[in-house]
Protein backbone atom coordinates (compact mmCIF):
# COMPACT_ATOMS: atom_id res chain seq x y z
CA UNK A 1 0.00 0.00 0.00
CA UNK A 2 1.18 3.17 -1.04
CA UNK A 3 2.21 5.37 1.63
CA UNK A 4 -0.69 8.96 2.10
CA UNK A 5 0.88 11.94 0.41
CA UNK A 6 1.47 15.30 2.53
CA UNK A 7 -1.47 16.97 0.61
CA UNK A 8 -4.02 13.85 1.50
CA UNK A 9 -2.59 13.80 5.47
CA UNK A 10 -3.00 17.44 5.16
CA UNK A 11 -6.36 17.82 3.72
CA UNK A 12 -7.68 15.03 5.86
CA UNK A 13 -6.43 16.82 9.41
CA UNK A 14 -7.75 20.27 7.98
CA UNK A 15 -11.10 18.34 7.34
CA UNK A 16 -11.23 16.61 11.02
CA UNK A 17 -10.22 20.03 12.72
CA UNK A 18 -13.42 21.43 11.06
CA UNK A 19 -15.68 19.15 12.19
CA UNK A 20 -14.53 18.90 15.57
CA UNK A 21 -14.69 23.16 15.55
CA UNK A 22 -18.53 23.07 13.55
CA UNK A 23 -19.62 20.27 16.66
CA UNK A 24 -17.96 22.57 19.37
CA UNK A 25 -19.36 25.61 17.89
CA UNK A 26 -22.71 23.61 17.46
CA UNK A 27 -22.45 22.06 21.19
CA UNK A 28 -21.98 25.39 22.46
CA UNK A 29 -24.94 27.15 21.08
CA UNK A 30 -27.04 24.28 22.15
CA UNK A 31 -25.72 24.80 25.72
CA UNK A 32 -26.02 29.24 26.00
CA UNK A 33 -29.92 27.97 24.51
CA UNK A 34 -30.62 25.64 27.15
CA UNK A 35 -29.42 27.26 30.09
CA UNK A 36 -30.97 30.80 28.23
CA UNK A 37 -34.33 29.19 29.20
CA UNK A 38 -34.03 27.55 32.29
CA UNK A 39 -32.35 30.71 33.58
CA UNK A 40 -35.70 32.48 32.62
CA UNK A 41 -37.57 29.55 34.26
CA UNK A 42 -35.80 30.25 37.20
CA UNK A 43 -35.55 33.63 37.12
CA UNK A 44 -37.67 35.96 40.15
CA UNK A 45 -40.39 37.90 39.18
CA UNK A 46 -39.64 41.37 40.12
CA UNK A 47 -42.99 43.33 41.84
CA UNK A 48 -43.67 46.99 43.22
CA UNK A 49 -44.78 47.35 46.36
CA UNK A 50 -46.38 50.65 47.45
CA UNK A 51 -47.30 51.41 51.51
CA UNK A 52 -49.83 54.52 51.39
CA UNK A 53 -49.16 54.53 55.00
CA UNK A 54 -45.35 54.51 55.15
CA UNK A 55 -45.59 55.96 52.08
CA UNK A 56 -42.56 54.11 50.20
CA UNK A 57 -42.45 52.00 47.59
CA UNK A 58 -40.24 49.21 47.89
CA UNK A 59 -39.17 46.63 44.51
CA UNK A 60 -38.92 43.12 45.25
CA UNK A 61 -37.42 40.00 43.36
CA UNK A 62 -39.09 37.32 44.49
CA UNK A 63 -38.71 37.44 48.09
CA UNK A 64 -36.19 39.90 48.42
CA UNK A 65 -36.41 43.39 48.80
CA UNK A 66 -33.99 44.94 46.08
CA UNK A 67 -34.43 48.85 47.35
CA UNK A 68 -37.08 51.26 49.38
CA UNK A 69 -37.42 54.32 48.22
CA UNK A 70 -39.88 57.64 49.74
CA UNK A 71 -42.40 58.35 47.85
CA UNK A 72 -45.86 60.89 47.65
CA UNK A 73 -49.07 59.28 47.79
CA UNK A 74 -53.05 60.32 47.33
CA UNK A 75 -54.10 63.37 49.31
CA UNK A 76 -57.11 62.77 51.98
CA UNK A 77 -59.55 64.18 48.84
CA UNK A 78 -57.46 62.16 45.95
CA UNK A 79 -56.45 58.91 47.58
CA UNK A 80 -54.25 56.50 45.81
CA UNK A 81 -56.49 53.63 45.65
CA UNK A 82 -55.81 49.52 47.06
CA UNK A 83 -55.31 46.99 44.57
CA UNK A 84 -53.09 45.22 42.31
CA UNK A 85 -52.18 46.40 38.87
CA UNK A 86 -49.58 45.97 36.27
CA UNK A 87 -46.96 48.60 34.48
CA UNK A 88 -48.75 49.05 30.95
CA UNK A 89 -46.30 51.54 29.38
CA UNK A 90 -42.85 53.51 30.12
CA UNK A 91 -42.19 56.82 29.01
CA UNK A 92 -39.24 59.16 29.29
CA UNK A 93 -39.98 63.00 29.44
CA UNK A 94 -43.13 62.73 29.34
CA UNK A 95 -45.86 65.26 28.63
CA UNK A 96 -48.65 66.24 31.01
CA UNK A 97 -52.43 66.39 29.93
CA UNK A 98 -55.12 67.57 32.02
CA UNK A 99 -58.19 69.36 31.44
CA UNK A 100 -57.18 69.98 27.82
CA UNK A 101 -54.10 71.55 29.01
CA UNK A 102 -50.57 70.45 27.86
CA UNK A 103 -47.16 70.97 29.83
CA UNK A 104 -43.97 69.33 27.72
CA UNK A 105 -41.09 68.11 29.10
CA UNK A 106 -39.24 70.38 31.45
CA UNK A 107 -38.64 71.66 35.02
CA UNK A 108 -42.43 72.71 35.40
CA UNK A 109 -43.75 69.53 34.15
CA UNK A 110 -45.65 67.92 37.27
CA UNK A 111 -44.76 63.83 36.04
CA UNK A 112 -40.98 65.03 36.38
CA UNK A 113 -38.41 62.49 34.04
CA UNK A 114 -40.48 59.33 34.19
CA UNK A 115 -44.14 57.83 34.05
CA UNK A 116 -44.64 54.12 34.99
CA UNK A 117 -48.24 54.07 32.83
CA UNK A 118 -50.35 51.31 35.50
CA UNK A 119 -53.75 49.57 33.93
CA UNK A 120 -55.83 51.75 36.00
CA UNK A 121 -56.84 54.25 33.51
CA UNK A 122 -55.38 57.94 34.52
CA UNK A 123 -52.75 56.42 37.44
CA UNK A 124 -48.66 55.72 37.14
CA UNK A 125 -45.61 56.08 39.18
CA UNK A 126 -43.56 59.31 38.23
CA UNK A 127 -41.20 61.68 38.82
CA UNK A 128 -42.21 65.43 40.16
CA UNK A 129 -41.30 68.79 40.27
CA UNK A 130 -41.88 69.53 43.84
CA UNK A 131 -39.71 67.68 45.23
CA UNK A 132 -41.05 68.90 49.37
CA UNK A 133 -43.99 66.64 48.71
CA UNK A 134 -42.05 63.35 48.52
CA UNK A 135 -43.37 61.54 52.18
CA UNK A 136 -46.75 63.39 52.33
CA UNK A 137 -50.47 63.22 50.85
CA UNK A 138 -50.31 65.14 47.96
CA UNK A 139 -50.58 63.58 44.84
CA UNK A 140 -53.99 63.53 43.04
CA UNK A 141 -53.71 59.28 43.46
CA UNK A 142 -50.52 58.69 41.94
CA UNK A 143 -47.44 57.37 43.33
CA UNK A 144 -45.05 60.32 43.41
CA UNK A 145 -41.01 60.05 43.33
CA UNK A 146 -37.73 62.26 43.27
CA UNK A 147 -36.80 62.64 39.65
CA UNK A 148 -33.62 60.66 40.29
CA UNK A 149 -35.27 57.38 42.32
CA UNK A 150 -37.95 57.02 39.55
CA UNK A 151 -35.21 57.17 36.86
CA UNK A 152 -33.36 54.67 38.92
CA UNK A 153 -37.06 52.61 39.00
CA UNK A 154 -37.46 52.98 35.47
CA UNK A 155 -34.33 50.75 34.72
CA UNK A 156 -35.38 48.08 36.72
CA UNK A 157 -39.10 46.42 35.94
CA UNK A 158 -40.60 46.54 32.68
CA UNK A 159 -43.52 46.37 31.17
CA UNK A 160 -45.91 43.55 32.95
CA UNK A 161 -44.63 44.38 36.13
CA UNK A 162 -47.09 43.58 39.12
CA UNK A 163 -47.44 46.65 41.41
CA UNK A 164 -49.32 46.41 44.84
CA UNK A 165 -51.08 49.35 46.27
CA UNK A 166 -51.93 48.74 49.85
CA UNK A 167 -53.49 50.93 52.05
CA UNK A 168 -53.56 49.59 55.43
CA UNK A 169 -50.39 48.09 57.32
CA UNK A 170 -50.03 44.28 57.49
CA UNK A 171 -47.31 42.03 58.66
CA UNK A 172 -46.73 41.50 55.21
CA UNK A 173 -46.05 45.07 54.66
CA UNK A 174 -44.01 45.15 57.85
CA UNK A 175 -41.55 42.52 57.13
CA UNK A 176 -40.82 44.54 54.17
CA UNK A 177 -40.74 48.04 55.31
CA UNK A 178 -39.74 47.45 58.64
CA UNK A 179 -35.51 47.16 58.08
CA UNK A 180 -34.47 48.72 55.00
CA UNK A 181 -30.64 47.92 55.10
CA UNK A 182 -30.94 45.57 52.57
CA UNK A 183 -28.31 44.86 49.71
CA UNK A 184 -28.97 43.12 46.57
CA UNK A 185 -26.07 40.55 46.38
CA UNK A 186 -23.36 40.74 43.59
CA UNK A 187 -22.32 38.02 41.36
CA UNK A 188 -19.18 37.54 39.85
CA UNK A 189 -18.65 37.08 36.18
CA UNK A 190 -18.28 33.98 34.78
CA UNK A 191 -15.37 33.40 32.30
CA UNK A 192 -15.74 30.52 29.69
CA UNK A 193 -13.60 30.32 26.57
CA UNK A 194 -15.19 30.91 23.57
CA UNK A 195 -16.25 28.51 20.46
CA UNK A 196 -13.79 30.21 18.69
CA UNK A 197 -10.68 30.03 21.53
CA UNK A 198 -11.50 25.84 21.53
CA UNK A 199 -11.18 25.88 17.81
CA UNK A 200 -7.97 27.67 17.41
CA UNK A 201 -6.67 25.44 20.25
CA UNK A 202 -7.89 22.05 18.44
CA UNK A 203 -5.65 23.53 15.16
CA UNK A 204 -2.87 23.72 17.20
CA UNK A 205 -2.57 20.47 18.56
CA UNK A 206 -3.85 18.72 15.42
CA UNK A 207 -1.34 20.31 12.43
Amino acid sequence: MKPMRRESRTAVLTAIVIFTAISVIAEEKRTRMVNATQNAASKPVRKIVVSIEDRKLALLEGDRVIKIWATAVGAESTPSPSGTYTIINRLRRPAYYHSGKVIHPGPSNPLGTRWLGLSLKGFGIHGTNVPGSIGRKASHGCIRMRNRDIEELFELVEVGCVVEFHSERNEYLAQIFDNETRQAPSSEPVITASSHELARILITALV
